[in-house]
C-alpha cells in the first residue's frame, strides 16, 4: 500500500498539471490578442498568425496551396482572428496543445472531415508556389525532398514568387538572376549556361536529365518559365545526378501540377516596345474525393523590341493531369508545346579593333527585312511515385521532346573601321531538327543497420538524342556599319551554293546510360557522411550526313565518385564539405576528324548552411575550387576543317576557385529577400598557347544579385514594393577574337510597385534597367559581335484571380 502512493501522487499531480494548462489554454483563448496581419497567401498569413499568437503550425501544404488569407487587425480573441484569416477558404482551423491545426470544412459544415494533418516538420514539400516566400523548405534536384542544409553542395532556387514579382518569362533571365550562374548569348537564338565557369549543357526537367545544348552549330538552346513551379540550380559537378554534360553544376525544371483546390488565374501583360501578352492558369480538382487533379496553362504573347524591325510572338498551351491510384501511388502526365517565330537579329553589332562602344544607336539592327527564325518545341512528361511504407518510396519519370529551330538570317562579320566598313554580310540558312528521350527511376530508403542510421538512394537513367541537321551560308564583302544594307535578296540553298557558299548535313545519335547509388549514413548525432557512386556508358555517333563519314566516340563504364560530410552545428547550422569526380565527354572533333576525349578532373567545395527563423529564411556561404583538363577549346590555327567550321582541341588544365554567399526567404517581418554574391576567378593552368590566361571570358571575378520585396504595414498593407539590382565587374573578349579587350562591367537596377486592389484583382508595375544602363550583354564578344542589354523600360500586369 505505501508502495502504490508514489504513483497516486504522480498521477495526481500530472492531472493537476494537465488541468491547469487546459486552463491557461482556454484563458488564452478567450482572451484578447494584438494581431496585424495584411491579406496575403495563406500560407504566409498562417505563419504569421501563429508567430503573433505563439503557437506552432501542422498543416499539408498542398492544402492552403492557392489560397487567400484575410486581413486581421487588431485586438481579437484567438477564436475569432482564426475565423476572419480563414473566411472564404473552406478551411477551419482550432488548437491542440500549443499546435495550430487547420483542416478541410466538410461539405455539411456540421462535421468535419477526418483529420489530414501533419506535423510542419515532417512536410518538406519543395513546391514554391503558393508559398509567398523566396525561401524554400526542400529541394528535389537531388532525388528525393531534402532539405537544403542537408545537402553538401550550393543550390540556389528561383521560386515562383519571384518569377511572377520580377516578370520572368525566359529561362536566360531567370538564369542570369541566380547567384553565380551565367547565361550568355549564344551563337545562334539561344544561349549557352556556365556556373563558376563551367558549362550546363544537360538540363533537367523533373528530374529527367537531357542534352540541351548540343547543337551542330552555334547555340539554340531556348525555354519559357510559364509551365514551371521553379527552377532549382546546383553548383559544381553533378554527374553522379544526370550523368555527364555538365561540370558546371545542373538546372532542374519543375513542372505546375495540377492543385488540391479549384484556382483561376488570368494575366495581363503590357510594356515598352508593344509588347502584349495574356495568360489563363487554371487547375483543380476534377472529381469528388480530389484523387484526379488538373492544369492547364495558355499563354499568348506579342512583342516588338528596342532594336529596329525585330519582332516575335509565341504560342504556349500545357495541360498536366495528376491521379491517385490509391493512398500510396500517383501518376501524373502532362503535355506542353512552345511555337515562337518573328524577326530576330542574330549574331549582334560588330565591334571595332579596340573593342570600344562605337557610340551606335541601341536600335541599330544588321539583319534584312527577310529575317526570320522560328523555335517549336512539344513536351510529353509522365511520372509515378509510390510509397511502399513510411521508409521507402519509388519514383519513376520519362520525358519526350521534339524539337525544330530553323532560320533564314543576314548577318555582319568582321572588325569595323574607323569609317565603319570592313565588314562581311553572311547569308544563313538553318534548319536543326532533335528528338530526344529521358527516362529516370530511383528508390529512396531508410533504415538501421551496424547500430547507424542510413538513408540509400539507387537508381539509373538513360537518354537518347537524334538530330538531323543542315546550314548553308555564304559571305559577300563592302559592308558598312553606318549604311547598313536591309535590303539585300532574300536567298535560297540554291542561291548560296550559286554564289560560292557550303551546305552542311549532319546528325547526332547520342545515347547515355547510366546507374547510380548514394549512401548517406549518420555516424554521430551531429554527423552524417554521404557517399556515391555512379556508372556511365556513353555512344556518341557523328555523321557527315553529305559524304556519309561517320565519327563514334564510345565510355563504358566510366565511374565518377562523390563523397561529403554534413556537421550540425545546431539544429538551423550545418557545416559541409563534398568532392564530386567529373566526366565529360565531348563531341568537338579535332582537325584530324577525331572526337576530344573527355574532360576529368576534381571538384572540392565547403561551406556552412544555415536554416532560419523557423525555415522562412536559408543563408549559405561556400568556397570552392575545381581542376579540369582536357577541355575543348577552338582551333583557329587550323582553319574551318570540321563542317566549314573550326575544330577543337584538349588543351590542358583549367582550374576555377572563388567564394559565394547567398541569403533568401523573409529576413524581417513583411520583407523577402533575395540576395548572391560570387567571387570566381578562371584560369588556364597549362596550355601551350594561353597559360595565365582567363578560361571563362564572359565569367566576371565579381557578381552581385538582389531582389527585395516588402509588403507595407497597417492600412498600406494591400501595398507591395519591390526593388532589386545586378551588378558585375569587367570580362574579357573571347579568347579566339581577334583583338582583346575588356568589356565594361555594369549594375542595372530595377523597380517594382504592386496593389491588391481587391481580393480578386491585382496590379503591378515594374521599371527595369532603372537608370538606364547602356551595357553590353556577356557572351562570344570578340569572337562573334555583341548585344546590347534591355534600356529602360516598363511592363504593366493586371491578375485577375475570381472566387471559386
Amino acid at each position: 500500500m505505501q508502495n502504490q502512493l508514489p504513483a497516486r501522487r504522480h498521477r495526481l499531480a500530472g492531472a493537476v498539471a494537465a488541468l491547469g494548462f487546459a486552463l491557461s489554454l482556454q484563458s488564452a483563448l478567450a482572451q484578447n490578442l494584438s494581431f496585424d496581419i495584411p491579406a496575403q497567401p495563406l500560407p504566409a498569413a498562417l505563419a504569421a498568425f501563429a508567430g503573433q499568437a505563439g503557437l506552432q503550425l501542422a498543416f499539408p501544404p498542398e492544402l492552403v496551396q492557392g489560397k487567400q488569407g484575410q486581413r486581421v487587425a487588431g485586438q481579437r480573441e484567438l477564436r475569432t482572428a482564426l475565423n476572419e484569416l480563414l473566411a472564404g477558404t473552406g478551411l477551419q482551423g482550432h488548437v491542440q496543445g500549443k499546435t495550430l491545426v487547420v483542416q478541410r470544412l466538410a461539405a455539411s459544415s456540421a462535421s468535419t472531415l477526418p483529420s489530414v494533418t501533419v506535423s510542419a516538420a515532417a512536410e518538406r514539400s519543395a513546391t514554391t508556389e503558393g508559398s509567398d516566400s523566396f525561401a524554400v523548405r526542400a529541394v528535389s534536384i537531388a532525388k528525393g525532398d531534402q532539405a537544403l542544409k542537408d545537402i553538401p553542395q550550393s543550390i540556389s532556387v528561383m521560386t515562383r514568387k519571384q518569377l511572377d514579382e520580377q516578370g520572368i518569362v525566359d529561362m536566360r533571365v531567370a538564369a542570369n538572376s541566380v547567384t553565380g550562374v551565367v547565361a550568355a548569348n549564344g551563337n545562334g537564338q539561344g544561349m549557352t549556361l556556365t556556373a563558376r565557369g563551367f558549362g550546363i549543357g544537360t538540363w533537367l526537367y523533373d528530374g529527367v536529365a537531357i542534352p540541351r545544348d548540343m547543337w551542330s552549330l552555334g547555340n539554340w538552346g531556348t525555354e519559357d518559365m510559364v509551365f514551371f513551379d521553379r527552377m532549382e540550380v546546383l553548383r559544381g559537378a553533378s554527374g553522379l545526378l544526370q550523368g555527364t554534360g555538365s561540370p558546371g553544376g545542373s538546372v532542374n525544371l519543375v513542372r505546375k501540377r495540377g492543385q488540391p483546390e479549384k484556382t483561376v488565374a488570368i494575366t495581363a501583360r503590357a510594356g515598352s516596345w508593344d509588347r502584349y501578352g495574356l495568360q489563363l492558369d487554371a487547375g483543380g480538382p476534377l472529381n469528388q474525393d480530389g484523387s484526379l487533379r488538373g492544369r492547364v496553362v495558355l499563354d499568348e504573347a506579342r512583342s516588338h523590341s528596342f532594336v529596329d524591325q525585330v519582332h516575335n510572338r509565341t504560342h504556349k498551351a500545357y495541360g498536366a493531369l495528376d491521379y491517385d491510384i490509391g493512398a500510396d501511388t500517383t501518376v501524373g502526365i502532362a503535355v506542353g508545346h512552345s511555337d515562337s517565330a518573328g524577326r530576330p537579329m542574330i549574331y549582334g553589332l560588330p565591334i571595332n579593333a579596340a573593342g570600344s562602344d562605337m557610340g551606335l544607336p541601341r536600335s541599330t539592327y544588321t539583319g534584312a527585312r527577310w529575317n526570320r527564325a522560328g523555335i517549336a518545341q512539344t513536351s510529353v512528361y509522365a511520372d509515378l511515385s509510390h510509397r511502399f511504407n513510411a521508409d521507402w518510396t519509388l519514383k519513376v519519370s520519362a520525358l519526350r521532346m521534339r524539337e525544330k529551330a530553323s532560320s533564314t538570317h543576314q548577318r555582319l562579320h568582321g572588325v569595323t573601321a574607323a569609317n565603319g566598313s570592313g565588314l562581311t554580310y553572311a547569308n544563313w540558312i538553318t534548319d536543326f531538327d532533335s528528338d530526344t528521350v529521358g527516362l529516370d527511376a530511383f528508390v529512396n530508403g531508410r533504415f538501421e543497420a551496424l547500430g547507424l542510421r542510413h538513408e540509400l538512394t539507387l537508381g539509373s537513367s538513360y537518354a537518347k538524342y537524334k538530330t538531323n541537321d543542315m546550314f548553308a551560308r555564304s559571305f559577300t564583302a563592302g559592308g558598312n556599319v553606318f549604311a547598313i544594307d536591309h535590303d539585300r535578296a532574300e536567298p535560297t540553298v540554291a542561291s548560296l551554293l550559286a554564289a560560292g557558299g557550303r551546305q552542311y548535313l549532319s546528325a547526332y545519335d547520342v545515347e547515355q546510360k547510366g546507374v547510380y547509388a548514394r549512401l548517406r549514413t549518420r555516424l554521430t548525432e551531429p554527423l552524417t557522411a554521404i557517399v556515391g557512386v555512379r556508372a556511365s556508358w556513353y555512344d556518341n555517333l557523328y555523321t557527315d550526313r553529305a559524304s556519309g563519314s561517320e565519327t563514334p566516340q564510345r565510355a563504358s563504364g566510366e565511374i565518377t565518385p562523390y563523397a561529403g560530410l554534413v556537421y550540425a552545428l545546431t539544429p538551423q547550422w550545418s557545416l559541409y564539405g563534398s568532392y564530386s569526380g567529373v566526366f565529360e565527354p565531348q563531341s568537338e572533333r579535332t582537325a584530324q576528324g577525331t572526337v576530344l576525349e573527355p574532360v576529368t578532373g576534381v571538384n572540392l567545395e565547403a561551406g556552412i548552411k544555415g536554416e532560419l527563423l523557423d525555415g522562412r529564411v536559408n543563408a549559405s556561404l561556400a568556397v570552392f575550387r575545381y581542376d579540369h583538363k582536357n577541355r575543348a577549346v577552338t582551333d583557329m590555327a587550323s582553319g574551318m576543317q570540321c563542317d566549314g567550321w573550326y575544330c577543337a582541341q584538349a588543351t590542358g588544365k583549367v582550374r576555377s576557385q572563388g567564394v559565394e554567399a547567398e541569403v533568401s526567404g523573409e529576413v524581417l517581418p513583411r520583407l523577402q529577400l533575395t540576395a548572391g554574391y560570387t567571387y570566381n576567378t578562371t584560369e588556364y593552368l597549362s596550355d601551350p598557347e594561353l597559360q595565365g590566361q582567363v578560361y571563362s571570358t564572359w565569367t566576371p571575378s565579381h557578381m552581385l544579385r538582389t531582389w527585395a520585396s516588402y509588403r507595407l504595414p497597417g492600412d498600406w498593407n494591400s501595398v507591395t514594393v519591390g526593388a532589386g539590382f545586378t551588378t558585375q565587374s569587367h570580362t574579357q573578349s573571347h579568347t579566339f577574337s581577334s583583338n582583346k579587350f575588356r568589356v565594361p562591367g555594369y549594375t542595372v537596377a530595377n523597380l517594382r510597385l504592386g496593389w491588391q486592389a481587391t481580393r480578386e484583382v491585382q496590379l503591378a508595375v515594374n521599371v527595369n534597367n532603372l537608370f538606364d544602363k547602356r551595357y553590353w550583354l556577356p557572351g562570344f564578344v570578340g569572337y562573334s559581335g555583341f548585344d546590347f542589354g534591355d534600356p529602360r523600360n516598363v511592363m504593366f500586369t493586371l491578375k485577375y484571380t475570381p472566387r471559386l
